[in-house]
């Protein structure tokens, strides 16, 4: 009898993206396996999900609110609802396992799954693991990460270390660096550097790079910039006429950003880091100061100390990002060295090594 499978998690696209890789990977080992996503209504992974083929159940859930404790009045009203549609999804469709990925979504339908005994797996992309995987760990069948030394998190003999799934449209991307900067509508004979703060934005990114636009062109680079949804309208005011910088709120196709870009300016989520490990990237990280127990630095820092990136402190922005990343993209040198070193750091096969391990728990 074909196997059914829940994925839950999602928010921001580090754990959309791998959580796609995972049910790709699934649907490659077993094409009988029935797939369904389950995420938080309102978030990308309602958008996301169906565009890469796969039902999605949305849940009425949020996150605590740190800015705003009267936002967090109904939260516990939501939290109920959300454990109730929860059990109606899993009943309904009758999973023989289910897999989290990190997010809102990804607590409840666990923690229900667990408690009715149906095999529960874990991905925890980060280097510092969250306090809902943490919890859910004492009764996951196999907990996968994206680096080692989690044993301070997790049972030590559940933990496999798998690297972090990287979308299947990068790793295998064939794309020139003049294609790639073609797409994008700019000058393949100009030096281009992509800023990305990731799926949702990066607000103190994003007001460097408004203050020092003039810049580029001063040093005759071109910009590739993801703005996300907050700060789009102020970006095309700014680069209205300007033949060097394109910009949008959203990448579709990263593999020709990544393909164009001589520098990137990235946050440090774990799944931006896997993603310009693979794409062997001269790399700027600004961590977000805000991420829970610091991790983007945590991951930053890992890169920084085997020089395979450079890193600029989320405070510092404004006086020194702009600056240093025309500097390292003037400097071929220290970039095909930072390239060199992030390529050692790349894993491809995540994804099926995640799958294979969860079928085989499975007895396929």
């Amino acid at each position: 009898m074909a196997k059914k499978i829940i994925i839950a998690g999602g928010g921001t696209g580090g754990h959309i993206f791998p959580a796609i890789a995972i049910a790709n990977a699934l649907k490659k080992a077993d094409n009988s396996i029935s797939v369904l996503f389950v995420g938080a209504k309102g978030k990308m992974e309602m958008e996301k999900v169906p565009q890469a083929g796969y039902p999605i159940e949305g849940l009425d859930i949020a996150g605590f609110n740190r800015s705003s404790l009267i936002k967090n009045i109904g939260l516990p009203f939501k939290l109920i609802k959300s454990f109730w549609q929860v059990r109606q999804i899993v009943n309904r469709f009758k999973p023989d396992a289910v897999i989290g990925v990190g997010g809102y979504s990804s607590f409840p339908v666990l923690r229900y799954a667990q408690q009715k005994g149906i095999l529960s797996f874990i991905h925890e992309a980060n280097s510092f693991a969250g306090k809902s995987n943490i919890l859910l760990s004492k009764r996951a069948a196999l907990i996968f990460t994206g680096s080692d030394g989690m044993e301070n998190f997790f049972p030590a003999d559940k933990i496999r270390v798998t690297g972090n799934p990287v979308r299947d449209s990068i790793v295998q991307r064939h794309i020139t660096r003049e294609e790639g900067i073609r797409h994008f509508g700019l000058d393949p004979q100009k030096k281009t550097i992509l800023v990305t703060g990731g799926s949702l934005g990066a607000r103190s990114v994003n007001e460097a790079i408004a203050m020092h636009i003039n810049e580029f062109e001063q040093h005759n680079m071109q910009l590739i910039w993801q703005t996300g949804k907050g700060f789009v309208e102020q970006a095309k005011k700014l680069t209205d006429g300007r033949r060097n910088i394109w910009s949008n709120d959203f990448i579709t196709g990263m593999e020709n950003a990544f393909a164009a870009a001589d520098v990137v300016i990235s946050r440090s989520g774990a799944m931006s880091v896997a993603e310009l490990c693979v794409t062997q990237q001269a790399v700027i990280f600004v961590p977000f100061p805000f991420a829970a127990e610091d991790h983007q630095t945590v991951n930053a820092t890992r890169l920084v100390e085997k020089q395979a990136a450079l890193m600029v402190k989320d405070s510092e922005v404004q006086q020194l990002l702009v600056a240093k990343a025309i500097a390292l993209a003037q400097h071929d040198e220290q970039r095909q060295q930072l390239k060199n070193n992030i390529a050692g750091l790349a894993i491809t096969n995540a994804d099926e090594m995640i799958a294979e391990a969860i079928l085989k728990f499975m007895g396929n």
